[in-house]
């Protein structure tokens, strides 16, 4: 029950950072606008870099790419707590009863790493060149969820056996 309970717990902590997150995106939305307006606008990057083409200097723009990470946090949250529901339901269960209440959580977990991997490393960080920016980079903090995400899900895919429960 021990290691169950430590999924558990891991997965509520990842649930309870994306209600947090976007909590403050829609309660203080100009903050993280402002950090997406930069990234896209690539207007902190080394001057003179010959990828300048690739900026979107445009304001639709970055309200599209906001509210794309805004809804892709929501549904990440939304399955997050799903997932943990399952799990819940499933705790004092069979090995296999809970191993298959972690479906939720997995997608949810997947969809969290991707967009740290593909929204943050790979278009802000590499094809916007964030990485230039000394005030709008946000790569180590995206790498930072990255791992702490990718932890969860490492134990939480750790199969159950009825030995543990």
């Amino acid at each position: 029950m021990m290691t169950r309970s430590a999924k558990l717990l891991l997965l509520a902590g990842i649930a309870f950072y994306y209600t947090l997150v976007v909590f403050n995106n829609l309660t203080d939305f100009n903050s993280n606008y402002e950090f997406i307006r930069h990234v896209l606008s690539m207007d902190s990057t080394f001057p003179g870099n010959h990828a300048m083409w690739r900026a979107m200097p445009w304001p639709v723009m970055h309200l599209v790419f906001y509210w794309m990470i805004i809804v892709w946090e929501i549904a990440t949250g939304m399955l997050a707590w799903w997932g943990l529901i399952c799990l819940v339901r499933a705790f004092r269960g069979s090995a296999i009863a809970f191993n298959a209440g972690k479906r939720a959580a997995v997608v949810a977990l997947t969809m969290s790493l991707l967009m740290w991997l593909v929204a943050f490393l790979d278009v802000g960080g590499e094809w916007f060149l964030m990485w230039q920016s000394r005030t709008w980079n946000g790569q180590e903090e995206a790498f930072r969820m990255f791992v702490i995400v990718g932890f969860v899900m490492l134990l939480l895919l750790q199969p159950d056996t009825d030995t543990q429960a």
